[in-house]
């Protein structure tokens, strides 16, 4: 089922180019998806060359390992792309020259109603990377407070209506379960003024609140931050880490890591303190943000608000 849906990969040539390949090195696509880069990082390799797969959702990995069943260069893993040192280890590995994220939702999810990614389908409103772990958006919302509701929606999906919208589910829910993603989106809806509505023609009012509700069930920007971190200790001298991003809290969090990852120490003024004192940068900045061509926004237009950000460990 999940090989039906259309996948176009964002930034393919550029995210692989910015990996900078080595026919004999060790690289990670830690958010496999349909496996768009992974196909050019693997037409890349030498035969003693390794990649190493990650993907949290179940269909994604059914694909990766039909796809590379023949091929023992590359290890399929699944799990969170937080966790890639432990791939890292059960493959016998110990550091990669290249780590890959390419974040967000994939299009076999956002089109595959039962997922309950989209509010433009109606299906379950479950919106797990991985429906076998952890609890559904449905479950979550039957039982949360309206306080920590609104919190989500403004934190994750910086929606100034958040407390509003959280008040209209919390009594919506007293009536009928929420269960379904046109429920909830007509819910949303309902409590998002006309005039507001009329501001942003063409954006569907419940687009924050979906996004951000995602962003939680799934930890996304814990799970960013904790990968980030670990690039710094299980990146190879000269590894590469590319990072794809599609909305800004994730954005703002990658800037921030590599800015700071970047730049030498800030010392006080006046201590004596020789230069082979201080500590070098863990990483130097490759580029500026590349964001795709207006042809690739033309043929695939959700890649749009992608923006891909390159770090070097030194």
């Amino acid at each position: 089922m999940g090989n039906t849906f259309k996948h176009e990969t964002v930034l393919l040539h550029e995210a692989v180019e910015a990996l900078n390949i080595k026919e004999d090195g060790i690289y990670i696509d830690a958010t496999f998806g349909r496996g768009g880069h992974s196909a050019e990082i693997v037409r890349q390799l030498g035969s003693k060359g390794r990649l190493i797969v990650i993907d949290k959702d179940p269909l994604a990995i059914a694909h990766a390992k039909g796809a590379y069943k023949d091929d023992n260069r590359v290890l399929v893993w699944q799990g969170s792309f937080k966790d890639f040192p432990d791939a890292l280890q059960e493959a016998g590995l110990s550091k990669a020259d290249g780590v890959l994220l390419d974040l967000g939702v994939s299009s076999p999810q956002l089109d595959d109603a039962s997922r309950g990614f989209s509010f433009m389908r109606d299906g379950a409103l479950d919106m797990r990377m991985n429906p076998d772990v952890g609890e559904s958006a449905a479950e979550w919302l039957a039982r949360a407070s309206e306080e920590d509701i609104a919190n989500v929606i403004y934190q994750y999906g910086e929606d100034k209506l958040s407390r509003r919208i959280a008040r209209t589910i919390v009594s919506r829910r007293a009536e009928v379960a929420i269960a379904t993603t046109l429920q909830l989106a007509e819910i949303i809806a309902s409590a998002i003024p006309m005039r507001l509505q009329k501001k942003e023609p063409g954006k569907h009012p419940a687009t924050r609140s979906f996004q951000a509700i995602r962003i939680f069930i799934n930890r996304e920007l814990e799970d960013l931050n904790e990968c980030l971190n670990n690039s710094k200790e299980f990146l190879a001298d000269k590894g590469r880490l590319v990072v794809i991003c599609f909305h800004s809290l994730e954005d703002r969090i990658v800037k921030r890591f590599l800015r700071k990852e970047s730049s030498a120490p800030r010392i006080p003024r006046g201590l004596p303190i020789m230069d082979e004192q201080l500590s070098r940068p863990i990483f130097k900045l490759v580029g500026k943000a590349i964001k795709p061509s207006e042809d690739e926004i033309r043929v695939n237009v959700r890649s749009r608000s992608a923006i891909m950000r390159i770090g070097e460990r030194q």
